[in-house]
């Protein structure tokens, strides 16, 4: 099976987000954030689908925003679900409405959404999956495995002998914290 490793370098789309963003600790909630959305919208999609369409994503949650997001009302989702431009699935289009308000009340209780997941690490991906579900919407175990992967909380976003792999560990993920 292949790696996302041999699949990405020199790919337009994938290239940069493996070289740049996947993996790398995230530490910044409105990143944190946008990171969640844009797995929840991957389900039953390509990741490159995403890509694609990541600033037309910006573009409609306000540039993930998290307490205009969590203030949305039904225009706005009425906005979102008549936006081409994005993935236009009300189940999704809820969870990041629903989860910006999750993490207002994260915020309010811890600090950040950073400072929760920091609480909570480490955990076994099992448990980090049993905490997403009681805390967010649509958050099976592969959207909140490749949620925290590509934060720099659980590995195996790259393969060691991935160039990459070195930025990332003097990057300082959590997961090599141990």
């Amino acid at each position: 099976m292949s790696h996302y490793c041999d699949l990405a370098p020199g790919h337009p789309w994938h290239g940069p987000y493996h070289e740049q963003e996947y993996g790398f600790p995230v530490g910044d909630d409105r990143g944190l954030f946008e990171r969640l959305v844009l797995e929840i919208n991957q389900a039953g999609l390509s990741w490159l689908t995403v890509l694609k369409k990541r600033e037309a994503f910006r573009r409609a949650f306000d540039h993930f925003d998290i307490a205009k997001v969590a203030a949305y009302g039904d225009a706005d989702r009425q906005r979102l679900l008549g936006d081409a431009g994005i993935i236009r699935n009300r189940r999704k289009v809820e969870a990041a409405i629903h989860n910006a308000g999750v993490i207002q009340v994260l915020r309010d209780e811890h600090g950040s959404l950073a400072a929760w997941l920091d609480h909570h690490h480490p955990l076994p991906p099992a448990e980090w999956v049993r905490l997403f579900r009681r805390t967010f919407r649509f958050t099976g175990p592969e959207i909140t495995g490749e949620f925290l992967m590509s934060t720099g909380y659980l590995p195996g976003a790259h393969r060691d002998d991935c160039p990459v792999q070195a930025r990332i560990l003097a990057a300082g993920p959590r997961w090599a914290e141990r």
